[in-house]
């Protein structure tokens, strides 16, 4: 797929060139049944470059007709022009720093056709760019998609190596070219109820695998998110209440929490790990934990029950969940260890 502003670049150069190519030829051939071919088309040709060049060596072919010197001066005024015309464009893309973009866009676009199992951000408001500093802080790999050249702008400033996509999240094209197809998770956080409708009915369908998360202003739309394939759905104005609340009745708990999800300095987060069929039948002391310093157990989830704390004997059976404490550093060691 050629990027849209790669084509646009080789078309500005293209048909700049083609110009003042059209314009040589003109002059070469001109200038030969001008002069009843009395010169050649190599002598006719040298004499359509000093012309348009303006070197002014002087005249291999004889201008003395008025016919010969009228087209003499419409073949240097539109050389001139010509090249000027070229020297305009190539100003234009130095300045306003294009190329620089669209290599810059090159490498990202290579860059994301080779990620696997990365998250999709779809809408870079700010419930958009907490999701994306998030990601970032755990050092996980995703792509931020809105039709804002505003916004864009502004999370490149946030995130120089971040990746993103301009364009519409509610188009197949648009979701592909984000590498939906290989993508764990994606977030519909437009803010657009009707918006984030459509991305899940669309993302689901390219990717039925694909875990999606979306933002709810309107709590009618929490079925109608959830059955178009929202494996959740959050409201943000209902969450923001419940943590107003905790923030008044519980703020050492809250303050605890907040350490964990966005301690800049420690990093620590609570993470969760999927048992595999490997670790099945196994105690939690055999599944290799131990190899992680940094990481604590908070909770074993069976089926809808939970374990709080449970003993390093506990057995693991299929479907069963730890929820651990640990840093980004060992969280990727863990993913690589237990296959997330």
């Amino acid at each position: 797929m050629i990027n849209p502003i790669v084509n646009r670049v080789y078309t500005r150069f293209f048909f700049a060139f083609g110009i003042l190519i059209s314009i040589i030829l003109i002059g070469t051939f001109g200038y030969y049944y001008i002069d009843d071919a009395r010169f050649t088309l190599l002598e006719c040709f040298y004499m359509t470059m000093i012309t348009i060049s303006t070197i002014g060596y002087g005249e291999v072919v004889e201008v003395q007709t008025t016919s010969a010197r009228l087209f003499t001066i419409f073949i240097a005024f539109s050389g001139i022009g010509g090249f000027t015309y070229i020297l305009s464009n190539i100003t234009a893309l130095v300045i306003d720093g294009e190329i620089k973009n669209t290599f810059r866009k090159i490498k990202m676009e290579k860059k994301i056709e080779k990620l696997h199992g990365h998250f999709i951000i779809c809408g870079d408001n700010k419930i958009g760019e907490h999701i994306a500093k998030e990601l970032d802080n755990t050092k996980r790999p995703f792509v931020v998609v809105d039709v804002s050249d505003e916004k864009l702008k502004v999370f490149i400033e946030r995130h120089p190596d971040g990746c993103y996509i301009k364009g519409d999240a509610t188009q197949n094209s648009v979701l592909e070219d984000a590498g939906v197809e290989n993508a764990y998770g994606l977030f519909a956080s437009t803010g657009n109820d009707n918006q984030n409708l459509v991305i899940c009915l669309t993302a689901k369908h390219l990717n039925p695998n694909l875990k999606i998360i979306s933002s709810c202003d309107n709590l009618e739309y929490d079925p109608k998110l959830r059955q178009a394939g929202a494996d959740g759905v959050i409201t943000p104005k209902f969450i923001g209440g419940l943590r107003m609340a905790s923030e008044m009745i519980r703020p050492t708990v809250v303050s605890f929490l907040d350490t964990m999800l966005r301690d800049q300095d420690k990093n620590l987060r609570i993470e969760e790990i999927v048992i595999k069929d490997k670790f099945i039948g196994k105690e939690i002391r055999e599944i290799g934990l131990r190899d992680f310093p940094a990481t604590l157990v908070l909770a074993l989830k069976r089926d809808s029950n939970w374990l709080y704390n449970p003993l390093r004997e506990q057995k693991l059976k299929k479907g069963d969940t730890l929820v651990v404490m640990t840093n980004p550093e060992e969280r990727v060691e863990l993913e690589k260890y237990f296959e997330i």
